[in-house]
């Protein structure tokens, strides 16, 4: 079955550079497995960088163990929803692909905040 976005077409890759994803095949897919429920491609601010290094979610500093080079501004990445969520409330909420952002987003916001966040 392949995957839906928040317009209920097929769901289109985030980034493969950085690979992102839950299953780090670059598309913000999902199961039960992903207790973080990473479906929101978010194109990443310095602003929502720093909020969420003080939220202590470091995505910033590079860890190559996990062949994570951190991120930068303009990275897309496929963020938790309920992180998105806190930016959002914060008012720092990184802009969004919807085409990119699996349709399991919409349990967490609406699609009105994601489009009002819209690239």
């Amino acid at each position: 079955m392949t995957a839906l976005n928040v317009l209920g077409a097929p769901l289109v890759p985030c980034s493969y550079d950085p690979l992102t994803g839950f299953f780090r095949d670059g598309c913000c897919n999902t199961s039960a497995e992903d207790h973080g429920t990473h479906v929101i491609c978010a194109k990443v601010t310095q602003a929502f960088l720093d909020y969420s290094v003080a939220q202590g979610n470091d995505l910033v500093t590079p860890r190559p163990e996990y062949r994570f080079r951190g991120l930068k501004p303009g990275d897309r990445w496929c963020l938790c929803a309920l992180r998105w969520k806190q930016a959002l409330e914060a008012g720092v909420a990184p802009p969004v692909v919807l085409a990119s952002c699996h349709a399991k987003a919409l349990e967490y916001v609406t699609l009105a905040q994601l489009q009002a966040h819209a690239l």
